[in-house]
């Protein structure tokens, strides 16, 4: 709590007992928060994030959280001397770029958010897509316009994967026993091997398997925004579709909806994009009746 700006003991029971009836509408449900690597951010706020995740566990909530690492792998591409090329939009992984995609998100990010959930008296498990073969992976291919010939060109992105499979053993196993399982989007192949897979992917696909309550997908935008960036509160699947029909929707945000509109096909009941930079962002989505970002449904 802010000492310049104290909130009063009975302003605290009111917020408390306002936040009664959505705690009671996601009891015991499963909520599913990909945590971008663009919304990590400084140390303060994933730590932050970690006591609003054991918060959630704490009130009959069942948390999935499921980790990108996007500016962490380019940080440690970089160091090793490792350099990125893109295709499509998307990295192409080879297979020196897949150990170090590997060793970044299931070692490194998974553990050092595993510790802050700890920390902040939760108790995570960190897990990948291979455990339990979790995440069975093919392979992911792209066309792109070659812009010379005009010739639809397809795009081998090496080892990048996408959702093949998803048996949930493994998290039926630990949800519901007061353990928080923090997933990186690493799956395995069919034949063996490893695929590097969206984040977002990944997390759309765990959630439409455990048929989630909710799928938040934080990022480092508000939300989707109308052509006067004003962020639109609420979409139904047929609104999301016109708005990239339009073009209101583009870039990298067009990914984002459509695996929303995927997830929700899949038996996501809702999906929210919204600012994982604003602190307590889950908490004011899923407790408070004006939300934090743009909510996608059927």
């Amino acid at each position: 709590m802010s000492t310049t700006n104290p909130v009063s003991p009975e302003v605290q029971a009111r917020i408390l007992a306002e936040a009664l009836p959505y705690m009671q509408r996601y009891d015991e449900e499963i909520v599913v928060v990909k945590y971008g690597g663009h919304a990590m951010g400084a140390e303060d706020l994933a730590r932050e994030f970690a006591r609003d995740i054991v918060l959630l566990e704490q009130t009959a909530i069942n948390p999935v959280v499921v980790h990108g690492g996007g500016p962490q792998i380019e940080a440690m591409l970089k160091q090793v001397g490792v350099e990125p090329h893109y295709a499509a939009g998307l990295r192409i992984t080879d297979a020196k770029t897949l150990e170090i995609v590997e060793m970044v998100l299931a070692g490194s990010i998974n553990k050092q958010m595993v510790g802050y959930i700890n920390d902040a008296g939760g108790k995570a498990i960190g897990l990948c897509g291979k455990d339990g073969n979790m995440v069975v992976a093919r392979k992911l291919t792209r066309t792109v316009i070659d812009p010379d010939s005009a010739i639809e060109k397809v795009v081998d992105l090496g080892f990048v994967g996408e959702p093949d499979k998803v048996d949930t053993t493994v998290l039926d196993t630990i949800l519901g026993r007061n353990l928080i399982p923090v997933l990186a989007p690493v799956a395995a192949a069919a034949h063996g091997g490893t695929f590097n897979v969206n984040a977002d992917t990944f997390a759309g696909a765990i959630a439409g398997a455990l048929k989630a309550k909710r799928l938040l997908l934080l990022t480092d935008v508000p939300g989707v925004l109308d052509k006067s960036n004003s962020l639109i509160k609420k979409l139904s699947v047929d609104d999301a579709r016109r708005l990239i029909a339009d073009g209101t929707i583009s870039g990298g945000m067009i990914p984002k909806v459509e695996t929303c509109i995927e997830a929700l096909d899949r038996g996501v009941e809702g999906v929210v994009i919204l600012n994982g930079k604003v602190p307590h962002a889950v908490l004011l989505e899923l407790f408070t009746e004006l939300g934090a970002g743009t909510l996608i449904h059927n």
